[in-house]
This record gives structure tokens, C-alpha cells and sequence, in this order.
């Protein structure tokens, strides 16, 4: 039989398809023990045996009634570093950089979320040399570090329209529904905190510009040189969520799975590095980090702002692995060359660095001991005085998701609907709720919120 179709799928593509195969039917249970331990599926896993997500930097064939028929890789992953100054090697970046993003947004409206990070202050400083129209925004959380100050000022200096977000306490209930179908649950619920300001989005006319895994391209992959290192090991340690492998070994326990989940995540990760062909480990790391969770979670993220508007993604181009491949290793740790782009413009690298405050750009090198004593202690004491007066500051996504009366009836409702435990055991869903309430609630957030998760995928695809 002729194939149907041939879909082209780039080193990293935007949006995901899914596709039936003529393999058995039912639920594939190993698979969903790994999304339970690290959030995302791996390679082309889905909820079910015989639905294949498509792979990255494949070409698929797709016969006349749907079925997958066969899969070929069109890039292999390498190392060739060229010989190139690192003066020489930013100029690339820029170049590079600066042309994606024209090609990609054209003539029109560009959305440009900002943080306080580097991906997206170096789109900006990018995009200020454009002639498009530009709406930038930034959110928080209410109680939590006030990023939008860093952002507005990001903006003001290159002279974007900006709006700024309060991400609200218990917003996930209204939406939870809505963040199922758009995203399949192939995330957990969490994460999702662009749904709190999705309508806002929809009423603006543009197309976003977005910057993510930018972080991971021009960072190391690892701080290991050692080539008889176990890379597994440290892609465990680096996958697995906290409270993640003990609600995956409870599942798998449960379901009555051959072997330990942990040799059979083992397993799955050293076949998936054999097809990597790079002896450099930190080069390796990268390669494997980009085509799973880049390609599993990342991008299953990127539906939310689908939602809203068309997306452009410059990070995800494949001119911009090619390029990767082509540098050596030291110039891409660190975020030298990010940094190196960035302190061209005095001024936007003034700006506080979120990840490094109160520095920036220029001296974040002082962010240790002794320099960084004063802004620590007066930090922890506005944080102390801020849980004394009944206003805990607010650090990670479930403590405006699952703390508090109402977030707990909501959760609960979810957690506890007698069809959910049809899949998953109440027993189990009650050790980590309690564990998770009552014991260590930092640890049990991950596991707490993929039964969520789960629940929802329960509900709105199990049963039909």
C-alpha cells in the first residue's frame, strides 16, 4: 500500500502529532510509571501502546487509513566543533539569531513574553531593532518574587508596550478542564500558569516570539569531562522529580510490572543515548535533554500559548542546532555567549539578572560569599515577616495550586472521584495526599499533582 502522506518532523518541532499504529491495544503502564516519575513521556511513548507521539528529526509514513507505517531519521546529533574564535562565534549567534526571528514573525505583531532571564532579554534586544509592533507582558505570582519589575524594565528600555500579570491564588480550577483538552495531559497541571491570563492573551493581536530552550542550548550539558562516567545515572538524578520515583514504583508495584521501574528507566535511557553518536559527554547530554524532555514537555507546554495565538519559536529552528554542533563545548557553557551578546548593550545588561540577584550582567561573578550576605539576610527577613503577618512568600507553582481550603476541596473532588479509581488505587492516591498534607509537602508536590494530572487524562480520554 502507497503511503498516504510523508510528515517531515524538524530536530525540534512546535507542536506534536500523535498517530495510531497496528501494535496491540492497552494501556502502555510502563510508560505512564515514567511520565509519573518525571513529567513527560519518553521517545514516542503515549498513554497507549498503539499511539506513537512522532518522533523529532524524523521523516514519518503515514498509510491511507492513518497508520504509521515507518519512521527515518533525517539529522543525526554530533560534535563538530570548528575552529573559530569565540569573538567570531557570537557574531554567528547574533546573525543567526536576528535572521530567524525576521523570517519568523515577519510584518507582523509580535508577543514577546519576558522574564528575568537571558532568552528572552536577548530576543529582546533583537526584536528592538525591528520595526514591528511590539506587546511584551510578564506575570507573577501574588506573594512571590516581583519578576515584573525586571521585565518592565527590560521592556521601557526598548520601548515595547507592557502589561504585567498577578497569577492568582486558585486559578487552576477554572481552567483545568480547558488545559486538559488543549494539551492532551501529557504535563502535569501545574505548569500550566499562562491559562490563568489565556483570555487576556486571546485579545491581543500578534504572533508570539517565545524563547524557550534557549537555557539549554547555550549552557554545558553536564560539568562532567570523565568519559567512563555513567551518563545514565546522571540523567536519572537529572529526570526524576522529587516524590517521582515513589509514585512510580507504587504503580508499578501495583500493576504487577516485570522488574523494577528503576532498571527498566535504565534501560530506556541507555537506548535512547546508543542512538547519539558523540563521545563528548556534555555535548551527548544535550543532544539527549533536546530530543526528549525539549520535545515531551517543552513543546507540550507550548499548546497553552497555541491557544491563544500563532507561536514562533527561534530556539526550536534547526539552523540553530546545526550551529549548535558546530561549536566547541566551552564557548556553549555557561551562557558565555548569551552573556557575550548581551553586554554589547550596557544598559539592558544593567538590569537584574533573575537567576543571579540582586546582580547582573556585569558583576554577577559577586554572587557569593561574603558580597551576597546583605541581600540574603534582608531577603529571608522580609520572607519571615511576610509568614509572621499570614502572607507566606510564594516560591513554586502548587502553592497557589493545592494550599488552602478551597485549593484542598478542589483537589480533593479531583483525586477522590471513584471512576479515577478504576485506574489508579484509592490507597494509593490517599498515601500521597496524605504525605503530601501532612509530612512533606515539597516532596509530595510532584507526586500529587501527576495523579492530577492523570485524573483529568482519566476522565476526559479514558472513558470515551
Amino acid at each position: 500500500m502507497k503511503p498516504k502522506s510523508i510528515i517531515q518532523n524538524p530536530i525540534l518541532p512546535s507542536e506534536h502529532h500523535y498517530v495510531q499504529t497496528k501494535d496491540q491495544s492497552g494501556l502502555f503502564l510502563e510508560a505512564i510509571c515514567i511520565f509519573a516519575a518525571t513529567g513527560f513521556f519518553m521517545d514516542d511513548d503515549t498513554f497507549w501502546k498503539n499511539m506513537k507521539c512522532l518522533l523529532s528529526a524524523h521523516d514519518h509514513q503515514i498509510d491511507e487509513k492513518g497508520f504509521l507505517i515507518k519512521s527515518t531519521p533525517n539529522f543525526n546529533w554530533h560534535y563538530s566543533p570548528r575552529t573559530i574564535s569565540f569573538d567570531a562565534a557570537v557574531e554567528e549567534y547574533i546573525e543567526l539569531l536576528t535572521l530567524i526571528i525576521k523570517e519568523q514573525v515577519g510584518r507582523r505583531n509580535i508577543i514577546l513574553p519576558l522574564s528575568g532571564g537571558l532568552d528572552s532579554r536577548s530576543q529582546a534586544l533583537i526584536i528592538k531593532t525591528l520595526d514591528n509592533p511590539v506587546f511584551s507582558y510578564s506575570y507573577s505570582f501574588s506573594g512571590g518574587y516581583p519578576e515584573q519589575k525586571i521585565a518592565a524594565k527590560i521592556a521601557q528600555y526598548c520601548n515595547f508596550d507592557f502589561s504585567w500579570f498577578v497569577i492568582p491564588k486558585g486559578y487552576l480550577w477554572e481552567t483545568i478542564d480547558d488545559i486538559a483538552l488543549i494539551n492532551g495531559c501529557y504535563s502535569e497541571f501545574t505548569h500550566a500558569r499562562q491559562m490563568a491570563i489565556i483570555e487576556s492573551l486571546k485579545n491581543i493581536n500578534g504572533v508570539f516570539s517565545l524563547g524557550h530552550w534557549g537555557d539549554v542550548l547555550f549552557d554545558k550539558g553536564a560539568n562532567i569531562d570523565n568519559k567512563n562516567t555513567d551518563m545514565v545515572a546522571i540523567l536519572i538524578q537529572k529526570m526524576l522529580k522529587p516524590g517521582g520515583l515513589y509514585l512510580a514504583e507504587e504503580l508499578w508495584k501495583h500493576w504487577g510490572l516485570n522488574g523494577s521501574f528503576i532498571d527498566y528507566l535504565r534501560s530506556r535511557i541507555k537506548t535512547s543515548l546508543s542512538q547519539i553518536h558523540i563521545e563528548n559527554i556534555s555535548a551527548k547530554i544535550r543532544a539527549f535533554k533536546t530530543s526528549q524532555w525539549a520535545h515531551r514537555w517543552t513543546t507540550t507546554n507550548l499548546s497553552v500559548f497555541a491557544a491563544a495565538n500563532p507561536i514562533t519559536t527561534p530556539f526550536y529552528d534547526n539552523r540553530m542546532y546545526e550551529f549548535i554542533c558546530t561549536l566547541p563545548e566551552e564557548y556553549l557553557s555557561d551562557r558565555r555567549i548569551q552573556i557575550a551578546h548581551l553586554k554589547r548593550d550596557d544598559a539592558i545588561s544593567r538590569i537584574t539578572w533573575h537567576a543571579q540577584k540582586p546582580f547582573n550582567l556585569k558583576n554577577f561573578e559577586f554572587n557569593k560569599s561574603p558580597y551576597n550576605w546583605p541581600y540574603r539576610i534582608i531577603n529571608k527577613l522580609k520572607r519571615e515577616s511576610k509568614g509572621v503577618l499570614g502572607r507566606p512568600f510564594i516560591q513554586r507553582n502548587y502553592e497557589i495550586q493545592f494550599l488552602g481550603k478551597e485549593n484542598d476541596k478542589n483537589l480533593r473532588e479531583r483525586l477522590f472521584s471513584k471512576s479515577f479509581h478504576e485506574m489508579i488505587p484509592e490507597f494509593i492516591i490517599q498515601n500521597v495526599y496524605e504525605n503530601f498534607k501532612n509530612n512533606n509537602n515539597v516532596f509530595y508536590s510532584h507526586p500529587t499533582s501527576m495523579l492530577l494530572t492523570l485524573s483529568l487524562w482519566h476522565q476526559h480520554f479514558f472513558s470515551k
